[in-house]
């Protein structure tokens, strides 16, 4: 009876194990499909003259060569898109005075690292004004942080994306109208609510096209162009 008993729990052991190695591989196979950067991309975040440095799984877009601005944003990229597809956006955010840092997430996924901002903070300590900011899944994961540190923040920007969690952060939320991917009735009661006509859930980065999002009326530039600009004007007028 116990040599029955031994041989039933050795093949309940072997059934979960395998079970587990194909969940993990199922897992791994699903985290290798995902949206790579473009060439534009690429480009942009070889920066120039130095105003982009790599470190310690993040990017930093510096306004001015290897010197951080007193008003800093960290960015979580959305869920399987390459971190390195939002370097346009935000080159082009730190031109206007803005200290940009992209974060790497692990297997592309935010929903992994939701406490990345905390490694950004002690890294700069010249910078004195704080946003978080993200696109899609890593802006709802963004929101999430930010709701739960609402002391470190001056407040939040979300690209194509609604927030998690209750803040009484001041919060702009930026979505095109051709985006069919958001859901725009769980953006509540959003008071500043920017919606770019023409643009889709895809363009604030530079990845291709994405599965079931609407077809843009706009050039990526120019939603990226009219991101920008929403976000400045947020930024001022926080700091007024």
């Amino acid at each position: 009876m116990q040599s029955k008993a031994k041989k039933r729990l050795k093949i309940t052991a072997i059934s979960i194990l395998a079970f587990l190695l194909l969940v993990v591989g199922v897992f791994y196979i699903y985290t290798l499909d995902y949206y790579r950067a473009d060439e534009a991309a690429v480009q942009a975040i070889a920066g120039e003259e130095n105003s982009v440095v790599s470190k310690d799984k993040m990017w930093i877009f510096y306004p001015e060569k290897q010197q951080a601005s007193d008003t800093a944003m960290i960015f979580y990229p959305g869920g399987k898109v390459e971190a390195t597809a939002y370097a346009p956006l935000l080159e082009q955010l730190s031109r206007e005075g803005i200290t940009c840092i992209l974060v790497k997430m692990p297997f592309n996924l935010a929903v992994f690292d939701i406490n990345a901002a905390d490694h950004v903070f002690e890294q700069f300590p010249e910078v004195k004004r704080w946003y978080i900011s993200g696109h899609s899944l890593g802006g709802a994961m963004a929101s999430s942080y930010a709701s739960k540190h609402i002391d470190k923040l001056e407040g939040m920007i979300l690209l194509g994306a609604y927030p998690v969690g209750p803040t009484e952060l001041p919060m702009l939320a930026i979505y095109g109208s051709e985006d069919m991917i958001l859901d725009t009735t769980k953006l509540g009661d959003v008071p500043n609510q920017y919606v770019i006509e023409g643009g889709n859930h895809a363009y604030f980065g530079n990845y291709g096209e994405q599965d079931g999002d609407g077809m843009a009326s706009i050039a990526r530039e120019e939603q990226q162009r009219q991101t920008v600009e929403g976000i400045i004007t947020f930024i001022l007028e926080e700091e007024k």
